[in-house]
């Protein structure tokens, strides 16, 4: 297992090196100039200022060489600086990166414990009104736009219902509390998890029904064991890999429903980060985010084979001497 995790480490390198090299190519091919971003809308220059400055930012260098000097800063943990303000792009990722965290994490959590039992409980009324509509309600939910769901949810329980606040990370000009937090938290986390929680919710079905309708369970059965003990311990464990695929492919998508729904609800993450990155044509700030959200994708499929082996101890990676 060591050994596998080295060389899964060392296939990552490569890998965000191309992802880098394809996000700074296309950021090379959007149209504009990529020295506007420095310079306030207001603030006129003349030709020969632009150039002198174009010239103390680097942007004179050819694409290539400016993508190099970009990797050699990085690689000594300079980030470089915002256009819009200055400020160190390591700084800002780090003040943005705890509550994205805490929003995927709590949507992560939500999404496969809802997923989990939802999908456990339509195998085993297989057919009733329950497995009728949870699996209507599994397609909605994967048909739904994310976007879509976070207006929604947005406009009914908070400016109709008023059951949760309208957005923010905690309010306004008071003290902070980790109630108040979780507040704020739960209707944007509940929102993101449902990106996720209707493909979990379907693989957890087709899995339990496979593993019900295998030898052992009807042997389990026969010795008198009792149901829950059945489904909990002998069925659920040998149905979770491929509902372990499924929840480690959708790290992705986690990532790209929470850039959505922290603009909805203006939460202080890295996908409001992102975007304002994208608006003001900040080169660094992309970069740097683009560096920071991939590896959490790549090390994210690293812990997915991990989960593999402990789940299921016949899985070993690697060759044995």
């Amino acid at each position: 297992m060591t050994k596998y995790v080295l060389g899964r480490l060392l296939i990552i390198i490569p890998l965000l090196l191309a992802i880098t090299v394809a996000v700074f190519a296309m950021l090379q091919l959007t149209p504009g100039d990529p020295l506007d971003s420095y310079l306030p809308p207001d603030q006129t220059l003349t030709e020969q200022e632009k150039a002198n400055l174009r010239r103390t930012l680097g942007l004179d260098q050819p694409p290539v060489i400016r993508y190099f000097f970009w990797l050699g800063q990085t690689l000594q943990g300079n980030l470089g600086f915002r256009s819009k303000n200055f400020q160190p792009v390591g700084e800002a990722i780090v003040s943005h990166l705890g509550p994205t965290l805490l929003l995927m994490g709590s949507a992560l959590l939500i999404g496969i414990v809802l997923g989990l039992s939802l999908g456990v409980l339509s195998a085993v009324k297989q057919y009733s009104i329950l497995d009728f509509v949870l699996s209507m309600l599994a397609f909605l939910g994967i048909s739904t736009p994310v976007f879509l769901t976070g207006l929604l949810g947005l406009y009914f329980f908070s400016l109709q219902l008023h059951w949760f606040p309208a957005g923010g990370f905690s309010t306004p000009g008071q003290p902070y509390s980790l109630l108040d937090n979780l507040n704020h938290l739960l209707l944007p986390a509940l929102i993101v998890s449902l990106t996720f929680v209707p493909p979990i919710m379907r693989y957890t079905r087709s899995s339990m029904l496979e593993a019900l309708s295998q030898d052992y369970i009807r042997t389990a059965r026969a010795k008198g064991l009792a149901e829950r003990v059945v489904i909990g311990k002998h069925t659920l464990r040998n149905a979770l890999l491929p509902v372990v695929t499924i929840i480690g492919a959708s790290v992705p998508s986690l990532l790209a429903g929470a850039v959505f729904t922290e603009s909805i609800f203006s939460w202080p993450g890295m996908g409001q980060l992102f975007l304002d990155g994208v608006e003001s044509r900040d080169y660094n700030l992309v970069m740097g985010l683009t560096l920071i959200l991939a590896t959490l994708v790549l090390l994210s499929n690293l812990a997915t084979d991990i989960a593999y082996s402990l789940i299921d101890p016949r899985i070993r990676y690697g060759k044995e001497g």
